[in-house]
Order: C-alpha cells, then structure tokens, then sequence
C-alpha cells in the first residue's frame, strides 16, 4: 500500500473516530486539527508523485481529493463548531437550540412509560431524542439520565404548599434540577444543591442531595442506604430558623423552619449535544478515497513506471 493510499485512509479513520464516538475533548484540541490537516496535506502531494509513477490519474485524483474534503470536515468541527455541551431542562420545558434549528421539549416528571426529548423542528416531524446516538445535521444527541429532586412542602395541618423557583429554570416547577455543587469541607465530597421557596409559609429552603455512596461517609446519615435530603431553611430575609435544619432518607417527610418537606430523588434526562464533522462531506471524502483505490489501483502491488523514467 502506497503513501497516497495510507495517508487518506487514515483521514476517513479520524473523521469516522470523530462521527461513532463523539463527545471527545481531543477532537476540539489544536494540535489534532493540525495533524489531520497536515496528513490530508501529505495526501495530496503523495498524489502527484503517484500520478508520475504511471498510476490511473482519474483513481489517484479522487483518492486525494476525497481525503482533503474528509480532512477539511474534521478541522472544520473541530475549529470553528461549538463546544460540546449538556442541556438541562425543567419538565415541560421548552429550550431553544438556535445550531440544531428548534427546540429540546422536556417531558413532564411524571410520564410513565419513560417518555424521551423530542427535537421540535419547523417543517420537520418530531424527533425523540432517546439513550442512542441522534444524528442531526453536525451534531450528535442523546439524553443523559440525571438525578433531580422532587420537592412537596406541607402546613402543619398536612395541606400542601406551593413550592416555586424564583431563580429557577420554571417558576412553578417542584423540581429542583439540582445544577450547581458545593464542596462539604473535612469529606473530600462534591455534592449537588438548589433552592426553592415556600410563598404560602415566608420560607427560603436550600436542598442538597446525597448519593447513597456519598450518604454512607457521613457520619450523620450512615444508616441511610438510599439518596438522602439535607434541608435547609430560613426566613424571607434569608435569617436562619429554630430547628430550621434537616435531614431524612428521600421520600420520607422531614419537619424543617415550621413546615413539612419531603424530597423524593427521581431521573430526568439532559441532552448531551456533541459537534461532529459534515456528514454528507464525510460520506462524499470516504467513497471517493474507497472508489479511488478499488477501481484504479491494485493495493500493495508494485508501482509501475512509465519507460521513459527507466532509462
């Protein structure tokens, strides 16, 4: 096999790498665009050498031409293509995603069977999104099962109570999407909180959820053998409270500030949206390196030159 013939085969291979197992950070580095190009680069020069050694030259023209377009739609995904990124959304959420053309739609919490993320498009059918590989355009989805927070808030009379979000993807939502982590110091642990309100009974509640793993290091919550819920209550102006502060099993109710609260972990999916290169250019580059080398040139046998260069 010839340089021509290794140098574009190894261009087709990167940006097939790139399209079955995206979501790698290697793909946006520098360093790596700059080899796939510099290989397309040594593709094409292999091919004028190919070419005065008596190769078929229309055979040699598509092989090299092939893998300059796969190699351009590599370093194009991954130069100038968005980072990849997750997208979390609320329960019956709409969120826009101006590079796929439409909106993520979120299902309720509590759709039963599992109900998947659709991509809404105009013009275009609903696409669920679902565990597998969802290839739209330059990018590849698939959901990412999460665990989020169900919250029920309680009087002492055993009436429920609005639960909002004012600093939340849904005002009104009674699930905490539980985004943002804080450290406990002394534990090594990194663990995921949110807030809510509690209008009705002037409460300002912070929850922070616990892993079982996580739920057994601590000495407080060692004979927990699920998530666990620590809340944490406070007045409207944010000052603490008797008995203000709280910790139970989740989905078991635990009396904080006055009030009733009962967290119950349950999974919603995100969205991870990963760039990959060009499909349609990919698929064009591939056939013709694969066209180039099956209808002109026999691989791994000896290069044939032309009489004049014998002498």
């Amino acid at each position: 096999m010839n340089a021509l013939a290794l140098f574009a085969l190894a261009v087709v291979a990167a940006a097939a790498t790139d399209i079955l197992l995206p979501g790698r950070a290697l793909y946006h580095d520098g360093w790596f665009c700059v080899s796939i190009a510099a290989v397309a680069i040594f593709a094409i020069f292999s091919a004028r050498r190919a070419v005065r050694r008596g190769g078929s030259a229309a055979a040699i023209v598509a092989v090299a031409f092939g893998a300059a377009i796969a190699g351009f739609a590599v370093v194009a995904s991954g130069l100038l293509a968005p980072d990849d990124r997750t997208v979390v959304g609320a329960p019956g959420t709409d969120v826009r995603v101006d590079d796929l053309g439409g909106s993520l739609v979120f299902p309720f919490a509590q759709a039963s069977p599992r109900s998947d993320v659709v991509l809404a498009r105009t013009g275009h059918a609903p696409l669920p999104v679902g565990l597998n590989h969802r290839y739209v355009s330059a990018f590849v989805l698939r959901e990412i099962p999460r665990i989020v927070l169900f919250v029920q808030a309680r009087d002492a009379r055993g009436g429920n109570l609005t639960i909002t979000q004012p600093n939340g993807v849904a005002f009104l939502s009674p699930v905490l999407l539980m985004q943002q982590h804080q450290p406990i110091p002394g534990t090594g642990l990194d663990v995921p909180y949110d807030a809510f309100a509690v209008p009705a009974a002037h409460r300002l509640v912070k929850a922070v959820l616990f892993s079982p793993e996580q739920a057994a290091t601590m000495p407080g919550l060692a004979g927990i053998a699920s998530y666990a819920v620590l809340f944490d209550a406070t007045d409207e102006d944010d000052r603490s409270l008797p008995n203000g502060f709280g910790v139970a099993p989740a989905g078991r109710a635990v009396r904080v500030g006055g009030i009733s609260l009962t967290g119950r972990a349950i999974v919603f999916p995100a969205v991870e949206i990963d760039a990959i290169p060009s499909l349609p250019a990919v698929a064009l580059g591939a056939a013709l390196v694969f066209g180039g080398l099956v209808a002109g040139w026999r691989i791994g046998a000896p290069e044939t030159r032309r009489p004049e260069e014998r002498t």
